[in-house]
Order: structure tokens, then C-alpha cells, then sequence
């Protein structure tokens, strides 16, 4: 069964990047400059926010197909789980890092409470209706793009494994930190 999640979300991924590729930059206005924040490149961050819509639109469309054909009963793998692994993965060959961050008050598992100011303001935007949140930053004294979108409740079969989302909307968010080019 690994091998037909890992082949279901390397054709997600492929289709998804090809789409991509050719559309329109559909990024909204950004925000206002942080005087405290690094100086970069603006074609690097508009750069950084691409890759962000590329990576939320590959991760959340493989996790929702893996768990509408795949998870059958509470003791299958929850497809956020096996991403979890996929998400380290990323971070250790330098690509990116990108986390689960819980939106519904009472994580399943501690690691994923919002893990600084940054997270905390971005559940806080997401129950309030927003879709995207980011800030630039210095991580590891480097420049980097930090933005987090958010993980609706989707399907009855999110409660199943997740007892904490149900009557909720929002499950949680993804955060993610992408490393720009210093001016």
C-alpha cells in the first residue's frame, strides 16, 4: 500500500506542476514592508510565494486523495501522517520546510501546536476568514519567506481518525519556510 501512496501523490505532484507552470501570477498585494525584515530580492520573494501555491496546492490535493481512496478504517495510516515523513524528508535534502500546525485547539499530537508567534497569528487569521498568511524573516540568519495557508475540515473521514476536528471547520494549517536570496 506505501507505493500506491507515494505513486498517487508523485502523479499529483507532476500534474499539478505542469498546470502550474503555465498560469497567470495570481498573488495578492503584499504586505506592508516590516522595517525589521531582511533586505531581499522582490523577484526572489514573488519567486518564494509561487513555489508556496505550487507546494499547498501538490501537498493538500495528495493528502485529500490518498485519504478519499486509501483510508478505509481508524487503524489505516492517516495520509497527514505518511506527509509528515514526506515533509521531513524535503527539509533534510534542503528544499524546503513545511509543517502541520494544529488549528483546532486540542492536537492529536503535541508537535504540531503552533510553535511560535508567527503560527499563532496565522490560526488566529484563518478562523477570522483569511486564506493566506506570511511574513519575511531571518531563520537560521538567513532571509526566508515564511507563509502559511489554511487545512479545512474537507471530508466525514478527516473525524474519523480525528475526533478533535468534529464540528469544526478549520483542521489547521500548513506552515512553510522557503529561503530567499539577500540583496
Amino acid at each position: 500500500m506505501q507505493w500506491r501512496l507515494w505513486t498517487v501523490t508523485a502523479c499529483v505532484g507532476l500534474a499539478l506542476a505542469g498546470w502550474l507552470v503555465g498560469t497567470e501570477d495570481l498573488t495578492a498585494a503584499p504586505p506592508a514592508a516590516d522595517k525589521s525584515a531582511p533586505a531581499v530580492d522582490p523577484a526572489d520573494v514573488e519567486r518564494a510565494r509561487r513555489e508556496v501555491r505550487l507546494l499547498d496546492d501538490i501537498y493538500k490535493t495528495a493528502i485529500v486523495l490518498i485519504t478519499k481512496h486509501y483510508v478505509e478504517e481508524e487503524s489505516d495510516l492517516p495520509a497527514g501522517e505518511a506527509f509528515k515523513v514526506l515533509f521531513q524528508s524535503m527539509k533534510e535534502k534542503g528544499w524546503h520546510e513545511v509543517r502541520l500546525i494544529d488549528g483546532a485547539g486540542d492536537p492529536v499530537n503535541d508537535d504540531n501546536k503552533p510553535a511560535d508567534d508567527f503560527e499563532r497569528r496565522a490560526i488566529a487569521a484563518f478562523l477570522n476568514g483569511k486564506d493566506y498568511v506570511e511574513e519575511i524573516t531571518t531563520v537560521n540568519n538567513r532571509p526566508a519567506l515564511r507563509a502559511a495557508t489554511p487545512v479545512p475540515v474537507v471530508m466525514e473521514k478527516c473525524v474519523m481518525c480525528h475526533k478533535n476536528y468534529q464540528g469544526k471547520k478549520l483542521a489547521g494549517a500548513l506552515g512553510y519556510t522557503l529561503e530567499l536570496k539577500a540583496k
